[in-house]
């Protein structure tokens, strides 16, 4: 393994880093975009079945299309965002592991179980949600995850032949000052953690 992050690297990623809720006017590229994909993309899933999907709205046109389905408090954070990422699986997953994952065939653990299948992308695309926030971290920019927003309004819209299914969105750009909230305490170790 190699050595530990320094101090820098982890306020960038954890101890300094905040849940963006406003952002300045200042545009993502596509490039910025790919490589946050192409960090994030190396995180360890299940089989190496790359459970999550991703779509990257960054045009006016394409928010309004999200826009029914969030909650009012979250529509102008989605607004002000260079890109808002709907962070979605793929229910299909294991089609993929002919070419994605060759040491055995996982195919059958999940194409005839359903409730298995869909609980394991479900899973391993929060754990892809994950590593894109600390890519985007990363890469020197700011994000806000959300949760607010129905599922079924953006799946239709965005995912209509039901292959997909939306976990959460994640907004992304650079803070506004006034849009990071007082930071909240987090729970000791004895209150979250044990060793046995």
């Amino acid at each position: 393994m190699t050595s530990q992050l320094n101090e820098a690297s982890l306020k960038q990623l954890f101890l300094d880093a905040r849940t963006v809720h406003g952002f300045v006017p200042e545009a993502v590229s596509d490039e910025q975009i790919h490589q946050i994909y192409d960090l994030m993309k190396w995180g360890p899933t299940s089989f190496n079945g790359q459970h999550a999907r991703f779509i990257f709205l960054k045009t006016a046109e394409a928010k309004a299309r999200l826009n029914p389905a969030l909650t009012p408090g979250n529509v102008p954070q989605v607004a002000a965002a260079a890109a808002t990422v709907i962070v979605a699986y793929d229910t299909k997953f294991f089609d993929n592991f002919a070419t994605q994952f060759t040491a055995i065939d996982p195919k059958p653990f999940y194409d005839t179980k359903p409730e298995f299948a869909d609980a394991t992308a479900f899973r391993n695309s929060s754990i892809q949600g994950g590593y894109l926030i600390l890519a985007v971290r990363a890469l020197g920019l700011d994000c806000g995850a959300m949760s607010g927003f129905d599922n079924a309004k953006v799946n239709a819209e965005f995912f209509p032949d039901g292959r997909f299914k939306s976990n959460f969105l994640l907004n992304i750009g650079r803070a506004d000052p006034k849009g990071i909230w007082p930071r909240g305490p987090r729970l000791p170790f004895n209150d979250a953690a044990q060793i046995l």
